[in-house]
């Protein structure tokens, strides 16, 4: 069960609890629509950082969605942005400078700073699905089970 009732708002589990505020339902999807659209980023990458970062946060909503990470140690830039997004969030404050020196060598400035903002917001709204007990039962097409 939820922390607070759902709202008439919104077509999935997530949207109906943040559609108490019609506002912020609509920014807060535009925002995910161009995070996930609008980027020089492969889209695959962004897809497995999601996954990863599913477990750190402990979120059942999101950890069942697609499942784990499925990527190999081959993909060189899917593995440095999903280590710097773990990092991020099993604490924000240990990411230092030596980290985006590890990032400029496979990732652009621009590239960097897309990068942080998608996993900013991915953390926001993970941590929103744990706060708010969505949980696996809640996702309409679960991938895996837990």
């Amino acid at each position: 069960m939820t922390t607070i009732p759902f709202s008439a708002n919104g077509t999935t589990p997530f949207e109906k609890l943040l559609g108490h505020n019609p506002a912020i339902l609509i920014h807060w999807n535009n925002l995910e629509e161009t995070l996930f659209t609008e980027t020089t980023l492969d889209k695959n990458m962004l897809e497995q950082i999601r996954r990863a970062m599913a477990f750190e946060n402990g979120c059942e909503y999101c950890m069942v969605k697609a499942g784990r990470p499925d990527f190999d140690a081959s993909q060189v830039k899917i593995s440095i942005a999903v280590a710097f997004a773990e990092l991020f969030c099993k604490n924000h404050t240990s990411v230092f400078p030596a980290h985006f020196d590890m990032l400029r060598e496979n990732f652009t400035d621009y590239q960097i700073s897309e990068l942080c903002a998608f996993i900013a917001f991915v953390q926001a709204s993970q941590k929103l699905g744990k706060i708010f007990n969505l949980s696996e039962n809640e996702q309409p097409n679960p991938a895996i089970r837990l």
